[in-house]
């Protein structure tokens, strides 16, 4: 089967572990890119990523790059790219409506709103050259999501074959006030080296989604399954491909490690009864209840189990939640219920705000720069003597 070029979309700062989840996946040519991840595949191997990758916001599927250096570059060459497409009238039909994102700058194309307007343009021109009439716009549920990407001279006409985000698992109907993103947890959780084979642990655990996705990953739950996604309503899509990937994908998911050993536990604690309920929620409509034990206490209450393992943890850093003077002392506090009951554990702590991880009185060994939600953060390691 032909190979196709493609671009994972992927949290600033996982990179690195999109670009090693996408070669474990099957991907070629894999090379790591500023927010996103470039690689080639086949189309088993794209829908593959749909169904099994955890990391990326969004999986692109070039279908043409071309030299753009102003705002006429860009309308005739995606044109030109669109008719080079083999039946190209099936991926253009006018009763099909469409969707334009736009990145980067070219002269004369400093604004994404703008570049995506010259691009739909470009497409309604076309389709009104050759059919009479035109596709509508629809931004929440379009059958074709065009990307177009501009930088160094150059434009890169994608489509989107996500629809909504990858992200968005399914299971999060219910949140806290300031949640993780389901790909940003797993990427942090990837980025400890957690395996299943020891404890893990989060004293404030929130909804619970840092311990949902290490145990979904444990335990083989492929994260696209029971999603819809765009790419099924593709001119080539291939049903029985589809089928056959979606199986495998199925068949990932088990109730115990690969090896057979049953999965270590995990241990979260959450103060709010309201919030507890929530990630109680998530962890049942993830299918992962069993394994996750979530318990209501205070962080300074917790009490570790006795083998020792990895604590991952997201307090509040004052951008969303928390007074400075309360943050403060929560912590201290909870370094020192650290040092004083987890000596022998890993610590990974993501923070937004350097000043409050003074009051830990603890010196990180490793300091891994992240966004979460465009806020600047540090996923931090510390090793608890």
């Amino acid at each position: 089967m032909s190979s196709l070029a493609a671009v994972a979309v992927v949290p600033p700062g996982l990179e690195e572990p999109a670009a090693a989840e996408l070669r474990t996946l099957g991907c070629d040519e894999v090379a790591a890119g500023r927010r996103a991840v470039g690689f080639r595949t086949d189309l088993a191997g794209y829908y593959r990523l749909h169904l099994q990758a955890r990391l990326p916001f969004r999986i692109l599927r070039e279908l043409a790059r071309f030299p753009c250096r102003s705002r006429e570059d860009l309308h005739a060459g995606v044109q030109a790219a669109l008719q080079t497409l083999p039946g190209w009238q099936q991926w253009l039909a006018p009763e099909d409506s469409l969707r334009v994102d736009a990145t980067g700058s070219a002269p004369g194309l400093a604004h994404s709103h703008f570049s995506a307007l010259e691009v739909k343009n470009a497409l309604v021109d076309l389709q009104r050259q050759h059919f009479g009439s035109r596709s509508s716009v629809d931004l929440e549920d379009p059958d074709r999501s065009f990307h177009l990407h501009l930088g160094g001279g150059e434009a890169v006409l994608s489509l989107d074959g996500s629809g909504a985000s990858l992200h968005r698992r399914g299971y999060r109907a219910a949140m806290g006030l300031a949640p993780l993103k389901e790909n940003l947890a797993a990427g942090l959780i990837a980025l400890t080296g957690w395996d299943g084979s020891v404890p893990l642990a989060d004293p404030l655990c929130g909804s619970g989604t840092l311990l949902i996705e290490a145990a979904c990953m444990a335990l083989g739950r492929a994260p696209g399954v029971g999603r819809r996604f765009n790419l099924e309503r593709w001119p080539d899509f291939n049903a029985a491909l589809w089928q056959q990937e979606l199986e495998v994908a199925r068949g990932l998911a088990c109730d115990r490690l690969a090896d057979g050993r049953p999965l270590a536990p995990l241990l979260g604690l959450e103060q709010s009864p309201e919030v507890l309920d929530q990630a109680r929620h998530n962890a049942a409509a993830a299918g992962v209840t069993p394994w996750i034990d979530l318990q209501a206490g205070d962080c300074r209450d917790f009490r570790p189990p006795a083998e020792p393992g990895v604590l991952v943890c997201n307090p509040p850093y004052g951008e969303r939640l928390g007074e400075p003077g309360e943050l403060e002392a929560l912590y201290a506090d909870l370094g020192d219920m650290l040092k004083e009951r987890c000596s022998g554990w890993t610590l990974w702590l993501l923070s937004g705000n350097p000043q409050l991880t003074g009051p830990l009185r603890m010196k990180a060994s490793r300091r891994i720069p992240v966004s979460n939600g465009g806020i600047d953060c540090r996923w931090l390691r510390y090793e608890i003597r």
